[in-house]
């Protein structure tokens, strides 16, 4: 994901909503977060829709590592072969 440029993708929601097509293209082209703000503070992020769905995988691969080191740490784990075994049990020799 692109730097946030602070003098650039932090607007107003006025701001945005005057220049929202504006903002949009530039969203598309440069890939940039813009941040909303409403009275002085955040109030939302604006993503492409390329970075939103890197966002969600990479949060959805951290959270499957992390449920595979709490299986591992909590004993739920099966060995090398034992897994061979399993999967030539159930579908064979496909060569």
């Amino acid at each position: 994901m692109p730097n946030l440029r602070v003098a650039e993708d932090i607007v107003p929601l006025s701001d945005f909503k005057a220049r929202a097509s504006e903002l949009l293209k530039r969203l598309a082209e440069t890939g940039a977060p813009i941040v909303i703000t409403q009275n002085g503070r955040a109030a939302g992020v604006l993503l492409s829709p390329a970075e939103f769905d890197a966002l969600t995988e990479r949060i959805r691969f951290v959270n499957a590592v992390a449920k595979g080191l709490e299986d591992a740490e909590s004993g739920k784990v099966v060995t090398h072969e034992s897994m061979v075994a399993e999967v030539q049990t159930r579908y064979g020799d496909q060569e």
